[in-house]
């Protein structure tokens, strides 16, 4: 089977709010990522509008539904690089790095030179995938520290 032409057969197009209920779905069945209160409707609106054009979805033939996504925005210095999900029958198809491709151009045509994104510490999965495509884990330089500013552990 040719990877490229199962690319070629997806169809890529800019995510949109009514793409929520599939992309929660397909967080839910992820393993190695989380649902968070961030991750509801009304967040995912308000994110999408704030980054138009930068978060993609992936569809393909004889599948319901999405079967990628790659979220992306800028703080206006940096970009951040999130949710990028393939569904398992889908991977090693070229899918998610045609989704971050797309987020990436779309984040340099914005001026964002240098992009970030996190991945859980125990997601052995995702840091062999990062790695492979040559992002660099940068834990010996940088520590993440995060307060939650509502009395709700998942915000």
């Amino acid at each position: 089977m040719n990877p490229t032409a199962n690319v070629v057969a997806a169809h890529i197009e800019e995510m949109t709010p009514a793409d929520h209920a599939d992309f929660v779905a397909m967080m839910r069945r992820t393993p190695g990522v989380v649902v968070r209160n961030a991750d509801g409707f009304e967040a995912t609106e308000r994110y999408l509008a704030r980054n138009p054009g930068m978060s993609f979805v992936a569809r393909m033939p004889g599948h319901a539904g999405i079967v990628g996504c790659a979220m992306a925005g800028h703080d206006g210095r940096r970009g951040y690089l999130q949710h990028v999900m393939v569904e398992p029958d889908c991977r090693g198809l070229g899918l998610a790095r045609a989704l971050i491709d797309r987020c990436l151009a779309a984040l340099l045509a914005a001026g964002i030179e240098k992009v970030h994104l996190d991945t859980l510490t125990d997601n052995h999965e995702a840091h062999r995938f990062w790695t492979h495509l040559g992002w660099s884990n940068r834990n010996a330089e940088i520590v993440r520290f995060s307060r939650v500013l509502v009395d709700d552990d998942n915000a």
